[in-house]
C-alpha cells in the first residue's frame, strides 16, 4: 500500500497542530513518549519532530511532507516545495515575528547601533543574514533558551520570536527591528510532489487543513423567510457569497442559509428576527471549502 509520511510538530506547536487535524477530519492519538503517531488513514503515517527539523526531513525524503515554520525553512535552508500557508501559532490563528531587541535603558536605536556587538539568538543563519543586509559585523551566538533574560548582562541584544511581545515587555525590552515575520507552513519533498499518488494525497489534505483553518471562527445560520420580507432579510446579512435560498412546502416560505463570522452572531440574529426571519438554527462549521 502506497504511504504519505507526514511530519507533525512536536512541542509548542502540537496540540494546536492537533486541533487543526481534528477539525479537517483526522484524529490522530500520540503515545506518551514516542514519536510515532497513530493517524485513522491507513495511507498516512505520522511522526512527531521538532519543528526546527522537519524541513531538513522533508528536503531529505525522510518525509513527504510537513508541517514547520517558514523560519526554520529559512534558517535551515531547506530545499522544499511550499503547499501553503497555514496561518496559526501556538497562542492561537495568526502569525508571529522574530525581532531585533534590547534592554530599555541600552543606548541602542538603530541595528547599526550593534557593529561590533553580541547577539543571542536560536535563529542564527537568519539572524547573520539580517546583518549582513544592513551592514552590520556583530557576533552572533546560538541561544538555548532563556534568551530575554540574557540582556544585557550576557548580550547586548538578542533576536526572539514574539506573537504578542508580552515576554519581551516583562523582560524590560525593546524592539528595533523585524528581522522576519513567520507562520507555519505545510511543505513537501519536490521529489514526493512529483509521484502522482503522493500529490494527490497531499493536495488532499491542503484543501482539508486549508477548509478548517477558514471555518475558525465561523458559523452556519439557518432560518426562515416569507417570500415578501425576504428582501429585508438579504440587505443584513454577511455571507461568503450569496445566500443559499432554497423553496419550502408552504410556498409564501423560502428556507435561507449563510455562513458568518460566529463573532457577528450575537447582534446579527437580533436583526434577523426583526427583519421577518423566523425558525433561526445556529450550528458549527469545521470546514469551509472555496
Amino acid at each position: 500500500m502506497n504511504k504519505l509520511r507526514l511530519g507533525l510538530p512536536k512541542g509548542s506547536l502540537q496540540q494546536q497542530t492537533l486541533a487543526l487535524f481534528a477539525r479537517a477530519g483526522y484524529t490522530i492519538a500520540v503515545p506518551e513518549r514516542s514519536y510515532f503517531a497513530r493517524i485513522d488513514d491507513p495511507e498516512m503515517e505520522a511522526m512527531l519532530f521538532r519543528a526546527q527539523e522537519i524541513p531538513r526531513y522533508v528536503a531529505e525524503g525522510v518525509l513527504d511532507c510537513g508541517l514547520s515554520g517558514h523560519d526554520w525553512v529559512r534558517e535551515t535552508e531547506a530545499d522544499v516545495e511550499e503547499i501553503c500557508e497555514l496561518v496559526y501559532s501556538k497562542q492561537g490563528f495568526g502569525r508571529y515575528a522574530w525581532v531585533l531587541a534590547v534592554h530599555n535603558d541600552s543606548p541602542f536605536k538603530s541595528p547599526k547601533d550593534l557593529e561590533g556587538k553580541k547577539i543571542a539568538t536560536e535563529l542564527v543563519n537568519v539572524t547573520r543574514r539580517y546583518l549582513a543586509e544592513h551592514g552590520v559585523n556583530a557576533q552572533v551566538e546560538y541561544s538555548w533558551g532563556a534568551t530575554e533574560a540574557k540582556v544585557p548582562t550576557l548580550v547586548d541584544a538578542i533576536v526572539e520570536g514574539t506573537e504578542t511581545g508580552a515576554s519581551l515587555r516583562a523582560n524590560n525590552l525593546r524592539v528595533l527591528d523585524t528581522v522576519l515575520t513567520s507562520s507555519t507552513r505545510f511543505i513537501a519533498n519536490r521529489e514526493s510532489v512529483r509521484d502522482d499518488w503522493k500529490r494527490e494525497k497531499i493536495e488532499n489534505l491542503r484543501t482539508l487543513l486549508e477548509g478548517a483553518l477558514r471555518a475558525e471562527g465561523m458559523v452556519g445560520l439557518k432560518m426562515n423567510v416569507e417570500k415578501a420580507k425576504l428582501g429585508d432579510v438579504i440587505a443584513i446579512l454577511p455571507a461568503l457569497k450569496n445566500p443559499t435560498i432554497s423553496g419550502l412546502s408552504d410556498e409564501g416560505f423560502v428556507a435561507v442559509e449563510i455562513v458568518a463570522e460566529e463573532s457577528q452572531v450575537r447582534e446579527l440574529i437580533p436583526q434577523l428576527k426583526r427583519a421577518g426571519a423566523s425558525g433561526i438554527i445556529e450550528y458549527p462549521l469545521n470546514k469551509v471549502i472555496l
